[in-house]
């Protein structure tokens, strides 16, 4: 649809594109009246869910690719200081703790039968993932302190602190390698993958923390440790929703934080699947591109996700902010937006017959490179 397009007229209207993301804000607010006053209360539970990975796909598919890369000399420079970008962000802190606490009610108040409180409660995950975690992400790379502590609080309004240390100083550093949980190997599930994935992340976090305070003489237990400010605020939240709504407050505040962690991770597994970085004579590993990551070039996932599918451009350069990545022909591309690869990966054998066949072509003439042992083992998974 926007194709043909010219590249100066699509970045002017992603422009205001972006603000879509107010899109699921808005459904949460909706669904979260609708469970308290429809006669349909499960189905409602459950429309974010139908809306992200039902609609989104056939919209994304019907508006077509994003055609605009923005220019280095010209554009970039201007987009990447412009604050109005930053204040996009930034605005959705506010909003995203409002429909938590409006959402948290509904579950408590709501008539939902067993089946409606878990779908609302992955329905809230989901949004937090879009919400919470993609904008707590784009916010932890940036070195502006307003920035960053906001996405520290996005990232424990579901209870992910971790990641925003882990992310930054052990995934930017060994993705595509064995060394990376977040990296995933080819032929591996995505039932495989999730609890080595929370768990090594998790005590990668600790463990890198821990290692930056040792360097300055600090005592891992001590106020300077970072994570542990974050994961009290996390205990903050969850003492609010006590407070407020009892211990199915606390239920509520949980569990949307486990599936908010889980589409996170989902969407990790999704973003390097089968790719590695080639290991130098000298022992060490090459230097990251952009082809280390897939990249999905869908031009309305990527004004919702604030082009967190140009992860190819991401990964290369971290510090870019996500109005200027750009996307790369040469990098490894995914048949679909991340809506659609999200439900693709929950089914395994559907995933790898259209996943594994882009890998091996990807590395056509070098597949030892996946079945070389040593530490390249990683990148092959049996199941």
């Amino acid at each position: 649809m926007f194709e043909r397009l010219s590249s100066d007229l699509v970045i002017q209207f992603k422009r205001y594109g972006y603000w879509l993301v107010l899109v699921v804000p808005a459904i949460g607010a909706l669904c979260a009246w609708q469970i308290m006053n429809s006669t349909a209360p499960n189905f409602w539970a459950f429309f974010p869910i139908l809306f992200t990975f039902g609609i989104v796909p056939v919209l994304d598919y019907l508006v077509g690719k994003d055609p605009a890369n923005p220019d280095e000399a010209e554009q970039v420079p201007a987009m990447s200081n412009e604050i109005y970008y930053r204040v996009l962000t930034l605005m959705c802190l506010p909003l995203h703790l409002a429909i938590l606490g409006f959402a948290g009610y509904a579950f408590v108040n709501a008539e939902l039968s067993l089946f409606g409180q878990l779908g609302w409660l992955m329905s809230v995950g989901v949004m937090g993932g879009i919400i919470a975690i993609n904008i707590g992400h784009e916010l932890i790379h940036k070195d502006p302190k307003i920035e960053n502590w906001a996405g520290g609080l996005f990232l424990a309004s579901v209870t992910y602190a971790g990641f925003k240390v882990e992310h930054v100083r052990g995934h930017h550093v060994h993705v595509s390698t064995p060394e990376d949980a977040s990296s995933s190997r080819y032929n591996q599930s995505i039932y495989n993958f999730l609890p080595k994935a929370f768990a090594r992340n998790f005590m990668a976090a600790w463990r890198l923390e821990a290692q930056r305070l040792k360097r300055k003489g600090q005592s891992p237990l001590s106020v300077n440790n970072e994570l542990i400010w974050w994961y009290a605020i996390s205990l903050g939240f969850a003492v609010a929703f006590y407070a407020a709504f009892g211990w199915m407050g606390v239920l509520f505040f949980a569990a949307q934080s486990f599936f908010a962690a889980t589409t996170l991770e989902v969407i990790n597994y999704i973003e390097h699947y089968g790719l590695h970085r080639r290991e130098l004579e000298n022992g060490r590993f090459e230097r990251v591109t952009p082809a280390h990551s897939w990249n999905s070039n869908y031009l309305l996932t990527n004004m919702f996700l604030f082009h967190l599918q140009r992860h190819s451009d991401h990964h290369a350069y971290a510090k870019r902010r996500y109005q200027v990545l750009r996307h790369y022909d040469e990098s490894p591309q995914l048949p679909g937006g991340y809506a659609s690869m999200f439900v693709l990966a929950l089914i395994p054998p559907l995933w790898k017959k259209v996943m594994n066949p882009r890998v091996e072509a990807y590395y056509e003439g070098e597949m030892d490179q996946l079945f070389r042992e040593g530490k390249r083992v990683n990148n092959i998974a049996t199941s």
